[in-house]
C-alpha cells in the first residue's frame, strides 16, 4: 500500500523536520498552492533528494521553478514500489489535475480518433474517447478536420455504411437501401446488396489503409477485378478498377523512405516563450503515411529531456498504436522507464533512438523543420488573439474603474419558451477566451412562468452558494463536461470571477447585485449587458447596479468586441440547453396523448425512428414492426401525429 503523507509549508519548523524524514524510495510528489489546488506533480526514484532540492539555494533554480516554489503551501508524496509506478502514478495525476506549472498537451482530452466498431456490420467513426469495447482505434489525430477528410476518403473507397443503427434496422425492415448505395457509397447490407464476407473485406481494407498497408489493399482487389471480369461482370470489374486507381492515387502521394522496412514513428520539437510545438510522422511500411503537430504549454526553461519525457508519456497514453521504433531528437528522462512502459503497453518490444547520422538523422531534421513551420503559424495567431484580448480586457478594466484587469468573466443568460422549459447558463472567459470546461447549465427548479429576474437570481444563489470565498485561484481542476450541472464539491466552483456580465438591463443587474450581496461576494462587479434596437438608434452597452445610463461604446473598440462574443456564447449555450429540454417534452407529451401507447411501446419506438420525426414518418408497416406494437396501435399514431 503506498504511503500518503503532507505537511503545510506555513509551519516552517514541521516543514524542515518533514524534509528530513522523506523517505528515499521511488514516488510522486505534489505540491499545492494557498487555495488547495495541485500546482505541480513531479516524481522520482528519490523523493528526499528531488523534493529537498527544490528548497535549496534559489539560485541554482529556473525562474520559473522559483515561481513554483513561493507558491507552494502544501506538499504530498506517495511511495511506490518501483520508478515504472512512480512514472505511471505521475501520468495519471498530470492527466486528472492538469497542474499549471507542469509540461502539458495542450487540450489532450479532446483529439479525436478513428474508431472501426465492433458489430455485425462494422462502421468507421469519428470519436474523442478510447474505450475497453473490441472496436479497433486509430490516432489520435491533431485536427478534427483531418479525420472527417480521412473517413470520407475511406468511404469513397470502400463504401461502408454511414448510417446509425435505428436508421439500418429501419432500411433492414423495408429491405430497400438507401440513397448512398446508389451512388456506390455504401455496400448495403442492410438490403442484401453484399454478403456479410463481402463487407467484412472492406472493413478490413479500410483497417490495412490506416495501417499503412495498401499493397495488401491493391493485391486484394486485382484480384477481384479479374475474378470480376472472368465471370463477365463488367460494371463490378470497373468498380473495383476505379478503386484501384483510387488507392494508387493516395500511393503516389505518400512519401516513400529508405529508413527501414519497420514501423516507427519520428518526433521533433520547435519552441519559443513557454509554447512547443511537437510534430509527430506516422511511418508504416516504409511511407510516411501521416503527419500531425501537436502543441505543448508551459515549456519555458525545461530541459529537452524533461520536454520529450512529458510529451512521450502524455501523447502515448492516449495512443491508439504503439510502433517498435520512435526516433527523437533527444532522449527523454529515464529512457529505459519509459520505454519499459511502452513495452508494456503496446506488448511489444519498443526502442527510443536518437540518430546522428544518416536518413533516419534526414527524418528528424524534417519534423523539426516542420514543427518550426507550424509554431511560426500558430505564433501570428497567438499574438493576434492574445492582443485583442488584452485590448478589450484593458478597456473594460478602464470604463468600470476595476483595480486589475478582469482575467476571469462569468456570464449569464436566461432562455424560455413563454414561461417553460426556463433555463439559466454560465459560461466563462479567462484571459479573454472561452474555458469551456467551466460552463455550467442550470435548470429552473422554484420559478413559475417566465420572470428572468427571479430565474437569474436563482442561479446566481445556486452558483455562489457552492463557491468558497478563498477559492481565488486559477488553478482548479477543470470539469468533465459542461452537459450538466457538477456536484457541489466540484473545484470549479471555488474559482470566483472578476467580473460577471448578465445579459439583460437595469431590472436584471439590480437583482444580480442585490443576490451577490445576500451570498456575501457584493465585493464582485456585475454589470448588464444592454443590446439596443436593431436599427442602431440606442447603443450596445453595459450598465451597472442602480445606473440607468449605459456605458457606450464606439463600434470598433474591443471592448465592445470582447463584450459581444461573451454574449454570443452565453445566448447560444443557454439556447442549445433550452432546445434540448424543449424537444424532450414534445416528445414526452406528444406520445403520452396517444391512446394504448404506454412507457413500454413509447421506449421501443424512440429506440426504433430516434425522433418525433421519424415516428411521424414511418409507415404503418414499419410502426406495427416494433416489438410490442399492434397494427391497431400504429393505426392511432398514424392517425393522431
Amino acid at each position: 500500500m503506498p504511503d500518503l503523507s503532507h505537511t503545510n509549508i506555513a509551519n516552517h519548523a514541521l516543514f524542515e523536520e518533514r524534509l528530513r524524514n522523506l523517505p528515499l524510495a521511488p514516488g510522486v510528489y505534489i505540491y499545492r498552492d494557498q487555495a488547495n489546488t495541485i500546482i505541480y506533480v513531479g516524481k522520482s526514484k528519490s523523493l528526499r533528494d528531488r523534493v529537498r532540492s527544490y528548497f535549496g539555494a534559489p539560485r541554482g533554480l529556473t525562474s520559473k521553478t522559483r515561481r513554483l516554489v513561493q507558491n507552494i503551501a502544501d506538499f504530498e508524496f506517495i511511495t511506490t514500489d518501483t520508478e515504472l509506478e512512480a512514472l505511471l502514478l505521475e501520468m495519471n495525476l498530470i492527466k486528472k489535475h492538469r497542474p499549471r506549472y507542469n509540461v502539458l498537451l495542450k487540450d489532450d482530452k479532446s483529439y479525436p480518433y478513428i474508431k472501426i466498431t465492433k458489430e455485425e456490420w462494422p462502421r468507421v467513426l469519428r470519436v474523442r474517447k478510447v474505450l475497453e469495447d473490441g472496436g479497433i482505434y486509430f490516432g489520435p489525430f491533431a485536427k478534427a478536420s483531418s479525420v472527417y477528410a480521412t473517413i470520407e476518403l475511406l468511404n469513397k473507397l470502400f463504401a461502408f455504411r454511414l448510417c446509425n443503427d435505428d436508421m439500418f434496422k429501419k432500411h433492414q425492415r423495408l429491405n430497400r437501401a438507401c440513397m448512398y448505395y446508389d451512388i456506390k457509397r455504401c455496400l448495403g447490407p442492410c438490403a442484401n446488396n453484399c454478403t456479410s464476407e463481402e463487407y467484412s473485406t472492406a472493413i478490413n481494407q479500410v483497417r490495412l489503409f490506416l495501417s499503412g498497408k495498401p499493397e495488401a489493399i491493391l493485391r486484394d482487389l486485382k484480384v477481384k477485378m479479374n475474378q470480376a471480369a472472368e465471370d463477365l461482370q463488367f460494371e463490378r470489374a470497373a468498380y473495383v478498377r476505379d478503386q484501384i486507381k483510387a488507392v494508387e492515387r493516395v500511393m503516389e502521394r505518400q512519401k516513400v523512405l529508405n529508413t527501414a522496412a519497420s514501423d516507427q514513428d519520428v518526433i521533433a520539437f520547435a519552441r519559443d516563450e513557454g509554447k512547443a510545438v511537437v510534430q509527430v510522422f506516422y511511418i508504416r511500411g516504409g511511407k510516411l503515411i501521416g503527419s500531425e503537430p501537436f502543441t505543448l504549454q508551459g515549456t519555458e526553461e525545461e530541459q529537452p529531456e524533461a520536454l520529450m519525457s512529458s510529451f512521450l508519456t502524455q501523447f502515448y497514453d492516449a495512443a491508439a498504436d504503439i510502433p517498435p521504433n520512435i526516433l527523437l531528437p533527444d532522449y527523454p528522462e529515464e529512457t529505459q522507464i519509459i520505454e519499459q512502459w511502452l513495452e508494456s503497453k503496446g506488448g511489444h518490444k519498443v526502442s527510443l533512438q536518437v540518430p546522428r547520422r544518416g536518413d533516419k538523422k534526414d527524418l528528424v531534421d524534417l519534423a523539426a523543420r516542420n514543427a518550426s513551420q507550424t509554431l511560426d503559424q500558430l505564433r501570428l495567431q497567438w499574438l493576434n488573439a492574445e492582443q485583442r484580448a488584452t485590448a478589450g480586457l484593458s478597456q473594460l478594466r478602464d470604463v468600470l474603474n476595476l483595480a486589475e484587469l478582469p482575467q476571469r468573466i462569468e456570464c449569464y443568460d436566461i432562455s424560455n419558451t413563454q414561461g417553460t422549459n426556463s433555463v439559466g447558463s454560465m459560461v466563462v472567459f479567462e484571459q479573454g477566451e472561452p474555458a469551456k470546461k467551466h460552463y455550467r447549465r442550470f435548470k429552473i427548479k422554484t420559478v413559475e412562468g417566465a420572470n428572468d429576474v427571479a430565474s437569474l437570481s436563482e442561479v446566481l444563489q445556486r452558483r455562489f452558494a457552492r463557491a468558497d470565498d478563498t477559492g481565488q485561484s486559477d488553478d482548479s481542476e477543470p470539469a468533465e463536461q459542461p452537459s450538466a450541472e457538477p456536484a457541489s464539491n466540484d473545484e470549479t466552483w471555488t474559482v470566483l470571477p472578476d467580473l460577471i456580465l448578465i445579459d439583460g438591463g437595469i431590472g436584471q443587474v439590480n437583482a444580480a447585485a442585490k443576490t451577490l450581496a445576500a451570498a456575501g461576494f457584493e465585493h464582485i462587479p456585475v454589470v448588464g449587458l444592454v443590446k439596443g434596437d436593431t436599427k442602431g438608434h440606442l447603443p450596445f452597452g453595459l450598465v451597472k447596479p442602480g445606473q440607468r445610463v449605459p456605458i457606450a461604446f464606439a463600434q470598433n473598440d474591443p471592448g465592445l468586441h470582447l463584450v459581444q462574443r461573451i454574449d454570443e456564447e452565453a445566448h447560444r449555450f443557454a439556447i442549445s440547453y433550452h432546445r434540448k429540454l424543449r424537444t424532450k417534452g414534445m416528445l414526452r407529451s406528444t406520445m403520452e396523448d396517444i391512446p394504448g401507447i404506454g412507457p413500454k411501446r413509447k421506449k421501443a419506438l424512440i429506440n426504433a425512428f430516434g425522433s418525433l420525426d421519424g415516428i411521424r414518418n414511418a409507415s404503418i408497416e414499419e410502426l406495427a414492426a416494433v416489438p410490442g406494437m399492434t397494427r391497431k396501435a400504429a393505426e392511432e399514431i398514424k392517425g393522431l401525429l
